[in-house]
């Protein structure tokens, strides 16, 4: 791998964003992780801007997202509005400018985070559900548009992990979770870590895939 390869994380500050960008690290790239007050991916300008400052991508991990659960009867707009915004409108955001400069050398991966409940959502969760399966879509539609160019679109679903994200998810919850995986246990950080850096540097002729990383059945 040219040690010169470049990779974006977003939501960079996230457990899982920390230990990719540590794993890539360790692969000899050169990883940015950006926190949201250095690149916000709902703000159009400063997504543009920040690429037009980091003119090389050969990696972008579209990875931020957040959760505002409640049922759709008492689910407010705000709610909905920022959860599209973060996990759906920033995918395209930087993804859209990603792929401009992808397409001049044509070359380059983006890889989009996506969530075991844009396929099995749970009780509650219709705007989260409905972003990441939107974004599914968005992605296999990618690799066929950036195909030609030599340009490569994958998904990732990490499945259920301990991190911030799910630390104040129920015991219930987490048990139930549990119980629909095969092998009664759940995934980790740094196996998805390093699935992420073999699909990136091993898999060079893997594209429009979706990967489910848990024992779960999609």
């Amino acid at each position: 791998m040219d040690t010169t390869q470049q990779a974006l994380i977003t939501g960079g500050q996230g457990d899982l964003a920390q230990t990719m960008a540590a794993e890539l690290r360790a692969s000899r790239m050169l990883v940015r992780s950006p926190s949201r007050s250095e690149l916000d991916i709902c703000d159009e300008a400063m997504v543009e801007s920040y690429f037009k400052e980091h003119a090389e991508t050969d990696l972008l991990v579209c990875n931020a997202g957040v959760t505002e659960d409640n049922l759709l009867t008492k689910m407010d707009e705000s709610s909905w509005d920022s959860v599209m915004e973060v996990n759906l409108k920033g995918a395209f955001l930087t993804a859209r400018a990603a792929a401009k400069q992808m397409v001049k050398k044509k070359a380059g991966h983006i890889v989009f985070i996506s969530s075991y409940s844009a396929f099995h959502p749970p009780v509650g969760q219709v705007n989260y559900a409905a972003a990441k399966a939107a974004l599914t879509g968005l992605a296999l539609s990618l690799a066929k548009e950036l195909g030609g160019r030599n340009i490569r679109v994958n998904v990732i679903v990490p499945g259920f992990m301990e991190t911030k994200m799910t630390r104040d998810v129920s015991d219930v919850a987490r048990s139930a979770a549990l119980s629909n995986h095969a092998l009664g246990k759940f995934n980790t950080p740094e196996s998805v870590a390093k699935f992420l850096s073999t699909l990136h540097q091993q898999m060079a002729h893997t594209s429009g895939q979706v990967f489910n990383l848990d024992s779960r059945v999609l």
